[in-house]
C-alpha cells in the first residue's frame, strides 16, 4: 500500500528517527526498549511502506543500528499530529528539534524524550523541476552567499532561536515589477520553519530565507498555500516552481528516496535533529 503523499519538508530522516532505537545495543539496550508505544509521524512523499522498510534495513546494516518496531500512526500535518497525541491516539510524536522547542514554549506539558532515540538529522533544501537547472544554480549561489556573509546565522537567530512563546515574525517579501516571479508552494504548518498565519500572511524562517534569496537573484517570490498532499504534484505539474525538501546529511544513507522523477534538489541551507515528544500530565 502506498503511503499518503506529503509535503517536501519532511523526508527520510524523520521517519527513520521513528524506527531506530539505539546504536549497537547489546542485551541491556534491548531490554531498555522492549516497551511498546504508538508513535505519530508525518508521512513521507513517494516511498511505499515496503520500499521504506527495505531502506531502513539497509541503513541499519551499514550503521549497526538496531531497528525496533512500534505501531506507527501517519498524519498529514503537524496540527493533526498534535491532536493525535493530545487525544491519546499516540504516545509520542516525531518532529524536528526547533519545532519541538516551539511546541514546548506554547505548551510546557510537551517534553522531549531521549531514551529510545539516536542522533539523526535532516538537512533542508529546495526541490525544483529538472528542466529548471539554471534556477537551481541561482538558488545554490544565493544560499552559499547567505551562509558566507553571516545572513543565515542572523535569520536562524531571529526566526528560530529567539522565537519563544509567540508566533514567528511575519515576513514581507520584496516585489519589483521588472523581475520575473517564482511560485513557491508551502503548507504553512510547521512553525517556526514553515508557517502561514490565520490572516494569510507568510511567516517564519523559510519565508525569511526566501525573501533574502529573492533579493539576491532578482526574482519575486509568490507564496502558494497548498495542502500538504498536493505539494509535490504542484511542483511536477508546473503550478509551483519550488517546494521545500529535506535530505539525510550522511553520505552512506539514501538521501533522496522520496524524490519524484524529474525533480532536482538545491544545496542544503539548514540542518536539524529529529526528536520525539511526549505529552506529560
Amino acid at each position: 500500500m502506498k503511503l499518503k503523499k506529503f509535503f517536501g519538508l519532511m523526508a527520510t530522516g524523520l521517519i527513520a528517527g521513528t524506527m531506530f532505537t539505539g546504536c549497537g545495543g547489546g542485551d541491556n539496550a534491548a531490554a531498555k526498549y522492549e516497551g511498546e508505544f504508538k508513535l505519530g509521524v508525518i508521512t513521507t512523499l513517494n516511498a511505499s511502506e515496503q520500499k521504506l522498510e527495505e531502506i531502513l534495513k539497509m541503513v541499519a546494516e551499514k550503521t549497526s543500528v538496531n531497528i525496533h518496531h512500534h505501531p506507527i500512526v501517519h498524519y498529514k500535518n503537524l496540527s493533526s499530529m498534535q491532536m493525535g497525541i493530545e487525544s491519546g491516539s499516540v504516545d509520542e510524536i516525531s518532529t524536528y528539534q526547533c519545532v519541538a522547542d516551539y511546541l514546548i514554549s506554547k505548551n510546557p506539558k510537551f517534553k522531549i524524550v531521549t531514551e529510545h532515540q539516536m542522533n539523526l538529522s535532516d538537512s533542508f533544501c529546495f526541490a525544483l523541476r529538472k528542466e529548471d537547472g539554471a534556477l537551481k544554480k541561482e538558488f545554490d549561489t544565493a544560499i552559499e552567499s547567505i551562509k558566507k556573509d553571516g545572513t543565515l546565522d542572523k535569520l536562524v537567530k531571529t526566526y528560530i532561536t529567539d522565537v519563544k512563546d509567540e508566533e514567528p515574525p511575519v515576513v514581507a517579501l520584496p516585489h519589483d515589477d521588472k523581475f520575473d516571479t517564482i511560485k513557491v508552494a508551502v503548507t504553512g504548518d510547521l512553525p517556526p520553519l514553515d508557517l502561514v498565519l490565520a490572516d494569510g500572511k507568510p511567516a517564519g524562517f523559510n519565508t525569511a530565507l526566501l525573501a533574502e534569496i529573492s533579493k539576491r537573484i532578482n526574482k519575486n517570490i509568490e507564496i502558494l498555500d497548498i495542502d500538504g498532499d498536493a505539494r509535490a504534484a504542484a511542483l511536477t505539474s508546473g503550478r509551483a516552481d519550488v517546494i521545500f525538501w529535506a535530505i539525510l546529511p550522511v553520505d552512506d544513507r539514501p538521501k533522496d528516496i522520496d524524490t519524484p522523477e524529474g525533480v532536482i534538489l538545491s544545496a542544503p541551507y539548514f540542518t536539524d535533529k529529529v526528536v520525539h515528544l511526549i505529552l506529560t500530565k
